[in-house]
């Protein structure tokens, strides 16, 4: 069995973004709110780490997409398809312009081939193998420098809070008495 998760560029840059843009919500916040909006920060960020763990897994006998067992009772989507029911791939153009492609099985169902894992092309490779049906010209969703930016400025709007965050901290910026937190 071969397990596919989401790419860490991915995952860093969702993360990253979460962060940057709730981690000054419990300090503009009325001093009551305090706590439960850390509470809320974290389970927030439980969840997203949970949303970014999907996992493909391949075998013998065909593709499965599932969450790991410590989210799963929350995030119950999920699918598998045998490798003998899949007949082809079909592509859908996006509104970004970019194309997903479907796998279609013999019941006429149709299933989201997953563009955002690591190993893509180790999975496609499998695929093809596997099921026969022709995975030439198909990329990732995303080119990898998208991200990259995305995880860039996640980065440096984290950075910038934090410096704030100290300067205020530390008096170097006075914050005016009217503010509510």
């Amino acid at each position: 069995m071969e397990r596919f998760g989401l790419s860490p560029l991915i995952r860093f840059t969702l993360l990253c973004l979460y962060v940057a843009l709730v981690l000054p919500l419990p300090i503009l916040a009325p001093a009551s709110l305090h706590t439960p909006m850390l509470v809320g920060l974290v389970l927030g960020l439980v969840l997203v780490m949970g949303l970014l763990s999907e996992q493909v897994e391949t075998d013998d006998t065909g593709i499965t997409v599932r969450y790991p067992t410590w989210i799963r009772w929350l995030l119950r989507r999920g699918w598998s398809m045998r490798w003998g029911d899949i007949r082809a791939l079909v592509p859908v153009g996006t509104s970004q312009g970019g194309t997903v492609y479907y796998l279609k099985s013999a019941d006429l169902n149709h299933q989201l081939l997953p563009q955002r894992i690591e190993r893509f092309d180790a999975f496609l490779s499998t695929l093809h193998e596997r099921s026969s049906v022709d995975t030439s010209g198909i990329g990732r969703l995303t080119p990898p420098w998208t991200y990259q930016a995305l995880a860039g400025m996640s980065a440096l709007m984290v950075v910038g809070e934090l410096i704030t965050g100290l300067a205020i901290v530390q008096g170097w910026i006075n914050v005016p008495a009217s503010y509510p937190g």
